[in-house]
């Protein structure tokens, strides 16, 4: 069972019907137990740091991430889950998050380029871009390098 966790931020509607779609079995959960007994973890959401890290406290479901996430199960956090998953994030004036990754959220400068182009990038980015891998990963194992990967943010 893939446990797709609900703490009241987020896309978990969209999220559940992706899973079922691919053939396997989700199941949308605010129970740590759940999380507990799950083969893998979704931590979707939607919205601001502070509030959904004080959802996460609130609900006693920071441990139980945390746990599953160091007994090495399979984890996916998207948008803001995965934004939580850093150390910090400085949205809002600033929140500590879960700390599993090491490193702080902050947001892109407004004049951001990549490399030589004069063009600033647009910020939220969405369309299809060519994806590079700097190094072997069992997630992209079949994918060809150079891929295309149609970004949403």
């Amino acid at each position: 069972m893939i446990a797709i966790v609900d703490y009241r931020a987020g896309n978990l509607t969209s999220v559940a019907a992706a899973v079922d779609k691919l053939g396997f079995e989700g199941k949308v959960t605010s129970d740590p137990a759940d999380i507990a007994a799950a083969e893998r973890v979704i931590f979707p959401g939607v919205g601001a740091a502070e509030s959904a890290m004080a959802n996460l406290h609130g609900m006693g479901l920071a441990g139980p991430l945390l746990h599953a996430i160091a007994s090495g199960k399979p984890f996916l956090g998207i948008c803001i889950g995965f934004q939580l998953l850093f150390e910090y994030s400085a949205e809002d004036g600033g929140v500590d998050c879960l700390g599993a990754l090491q490193g702080r959220v902050v947001r892109f400068a407004d004049d951001l380029h990549e490399g030589d182009d004069e063009q600033a990038l647009k910020v939220p980015h969405m369309g299809w871009n060519h994806v590079t891998f700097t190094r072997r990963h069992p997630v992209w194992e079949g994918v060809p390098t150079d891929a295309e990967f149609y970004f949403v943010h």
